[in-house]
């Protein structure tokens, strides 16, 4: 299949293209980028002026719910979701039901997502059998399976010489491992300490619960080489350790959530379930600290942290509900949301779901290390296409994931969202395009 994508502005961060021009694609390559050859002809063309072309968006943080959720999220559902918000490569972390601890598990999963053809999908392994944090799994099998690192998910290794062997092996076959900074002890609450979770009485999670781990993580780090992806920063704190870290030079990368980025605590209000999230909304000076540490590369990475919750699971009491928000089709337009708010350019913006992205994930990706999250030529056509002027909100009826359930739906938040996908294309296949009138 040949594809001309004609008149749009082409930016790819990676490289720094940022200019009007054709894409063209055959066998799932970008063949050129400009005029094409006269020989090429086109078995289709999109036209994109007006429009922006770019690499397919990278998220490291998505659930799928399959296997052992369906009823919050079906594969099928939730990567239909991903390649409507522009997402053509994303990472699953391992809290599936069974936890993806063996190589079976995620070959099914690579599988099925393959045949659906709609966005690459890169599992995280589990780290510990059954995420108990007790027995290491065989990471080796899992590497070879498709596994791009190792996660807890949500689930803390509390025994710290457990954490500390898993690191040192990590560090000797050059895995990476992603860990979200919480206590176990400390981290059980619903929403952030503070002054908003005193007034509505609900039991808090403290800033420590982040630090305390941070540090651990840091001095393992320290002690064992290992190269460690820190999922989620939730607070200011968080955020200068990472910085120190990273200037002393350690190997540590990054990301935060949509959701973290744009909300507060104060945004629970009366008891909103919407806003039961993990980790938990913090104060405004953390989520300014976040903005700033995302815009000056101390954190990697925007992440969504799609979560799909079924409606029983959400529609009840603040502290029953299940922590979690559809994120996949809002990544893009709060990332530019954000953008604009920090004043930078709209490649620097791209660069936080596009090449920062694929840098955290490094050699893991194989054969697509070198032409993943960018337009190349020769180079892999996975290609998102949006309008950049288009403004739409999120209607939960509307959205093509299973879970309805997101803090800026516009009947809660009346937030209206910038950019809309217009055209999503993994390995040179439309995997999603708007309609007409949409």
């Amino acid at each position: 299949m040949k594809i001309l994508i004609q008149g749009g502005r082409v930016i790819d961060p990676a490289s720094g293209r940022d200019e009007v021009a054709d894409l063209a694609i055959a066998a799932g390559r970008i063949v050129a980028i400009g005029a094409p050859r006269p020989e090429f002809q086109p078995n289709r063309v999109i036209d994109a002026r007006g429009c922006i072309v770019a690499p397919g968006l990278v998220d490291l943080a998505a659930r799928l719910r399959e296997p052992g959720h369906e009823h919050e999220g079906m594969l099928e559902s939730e990567l239909n979701a991903a390649a409507a918000g522009g997402v053509t490569s994303l990472v699953c972390p391992p809290d599936t039901d069974p936890a993806l601890d063996e190589p079976g598990l995620v070959d099914m999963l690579k599988f099925r997502a393959r045949k659906l053809s709609l966005c690459r999908l890169f599992p995280l392994g589990a780290l510990t059998r059954g995420l108990a944090g007790e027995v290491l799994t065989e990471m080796a099998e899992l590497t070879e399976s498709g596994c791009v690192g190792f996660s807890q998910a949500e689930v803390p290794v509390r025994d710290t010489q457990v954490l500390m062997r898993a690191l040192q092996y990590a560090a000797t076959f050059g895995y990476t491992v992603w860990l979200r900074p919480q206590d176990g002890w400390l981290g059980k609450g619903v929403a952030a300490s503070g002054a908003v979770a005193t007034r509505l009485g609900l039991s808090g999670v403290p800033v420590a619960a982040e630090t305390i781990a941070l540090q651990t993580i840091l001095e393992l780090v320290r002690a064992t080489g290992a190269r460690v992806h820190l999922c989620r920063l939730s607070s200011a704190a968080g955020v200068a350790l990472v910085r120190a870290a990273k200037a002393e030079g350690l190997p540590i990368t990054a990301d935060v959530s949509i959701n973290s980025l744009h909300l507060t605590d104060v945004d629970i209000g009366f008891f909103n379930p919407a806003m039961r999230l993990t980790p938990p909304l913090r104060q405004g000076a953390d989520r300014d600290a976040l903005r700033a540490a995302l815009a000056d590369g101390t954190l990697d990475a925007l992440v969504s942290d799609h979560t799909p919750v079924d409606a029983d699971e959400k529609n009840i009491p603040f502290g029953e509900a299940e922590p979690g928000a559809t994120g996949l089709e809002l990544l893009l337009s709060l990332a530019l949301k954000w953008g604009t708010d920090s004043g930078l350019s709209l490649p620097a913006t791209l660069a936080r779901v596009t090449s920062e992205p694929v840098r955290v994930l490094g050699d893991a990706l194989g054969s697509l290390s070198s032409s993943a999250g960018r337009l190349a030529d020769g180079g892999v056509a996975d290609v998102c296409v949006f309008d950049p002027d288009a403004v739409w909100t999120a209607e939960p009826g509307k959205l093509k994931s299973q879970g309805k359930h997101t803090p800026f739906a516009f009947e809660t938040s009346g937030t209206a969202l910038p950019g809309r996908v217009r055209a999503t294309l993994v390995a040179g296949t439309v995997a999603y395009e708007a309609d007409a009138g949409a």
